[in-house]
């Protein structure tokens, strides 16, 4: 689309060219930028309330269980230690700090992780520090955490599909709905997500234009079926039910009735004509293009 030029009512600015060029720039930059915003919050969303939890626990077992293993440092060796290295009923230990002694083996690995300058003063940090190193390391975490949420996932689907998953649910929202505030948020959050991942969700046929809300005024809609029959036999002609989403968030509507010699077939996708509907008309599909029609002017003000 070409961009006119100045009105004659309006004197040029030096910073006119300025002014586009950083629009431009602006207009290319936010797409992306926004993409990877929105990812990140649903990252850093996903690791505050679940990744971050789940390690926190996995960490308190393994260390609660790794630290039966530990040894006081009241209790003495059985011996002069050699190497640093000190028998318990013939097992190796090192010492950390002098609060206790840990298994050789274990203290090997935690210095191949930590190395010797790092090593903790306690054996409950030598085992959070091991567990976390060991264990819980990002290459070990992250697929081992995304498989086990979408099982959870999975199992969770299978039961809400059974006859008492349905039953306890539908016992939930009950109680959720009777809650003032959380009843608003909840219902609009659970019509975005039922549109987005509802199985049964609308099957748009074609795109059509049709002159709503009165004539001379298009809009641009989806055919979602035949209609009523009682509505077709009062019109005397086929009838077809369409949505017409609205600007800038298409999820939402309205549902007409409309004769089909009313409707004019569109040659655009579902997925243009939704671009179209959220760029609030600025992203033309390519098939729609006029060609050069030469710059858009705007007739000038009347003058009173």
């Amino acid at each position: 689309m070409e961009i006119a030029p100045p009105s004659p009512h309006r004197k040029p600015s030096a910073l006119d060219p300025f002014r586009r060029a950083v629009l431009r720039g602006l207009g290319v930059l936010l797409p992306p930028l926004l993409t990877v915003v929105i990812f990140l919050w649903i990252g850093n969303t996903v690791a505050n309330y679940l990744l971050d939890p789940a390690e926190r626990l996995i960490r308190g077992i393994l260390v609660d269980r790794y630290q039966s293993n530990v040894v006081p440092a009241s209790r003495k060796p059985d011996g002069e230690p050699v190497d640093g290295v000190f028998l318990f009923e013939g097992e190796p230990y090192h010492r950390i700090g002098n609060r206790g002694y840990v298994p050789a083996d274990h203290y090997e690995d935690a210095l191949q992780y930590l190395g010797a300058s790092r090593m903790p003063e306690t054996p409950a940090e030598f085992y959070r520090a091991y567990v976390d190193r060991k264990w819980l390391s990002r290459w070990i975490v992250l697929p081992t955490f995304t498989l086990l949420f979408v099982l959870l996932l999975y199992l969770l689907g299978k039961f809400l599909a059974a006859g008492a998953g349905r039953f306890f649910w539908n016992q939930l929202e009950r109680l959720i709905n009777r809650v003032p505030l959380v009843r608003n948020v909840y219902s609009s959050v659970k019509q975005v997500t039922d549109f987005a991942f509802n199985e049964r969700e609308l099957e748009y046929t074609r795109v059509v234009a049709i002159e709503y809300p009165r004539k001379g005024i298009w809009s641009l809609a989806m055919v979602t079926g035949e209609s009523l029959h009682d509505i077709s036999c009062a019109a005397n002609e086929p009838v077809v039910s369409l949505l017409v989403p609205t600007s800038p968030m298409p999820f939402t509507g309205f549902t007409i009735t409309v004769k089909k010699s009313e409707i004019v077939d569109l040659n655009i996708t579902v997925d243009q004509a939704f671009q179209f509907i959220v760029s609030c008309g600025v992203v033309c599909p390519p098939p729609q293009h006029g060609g050069d029609r030469g710059p858009i002017t705007l007739p000038p003000p009347k003058q009173s």
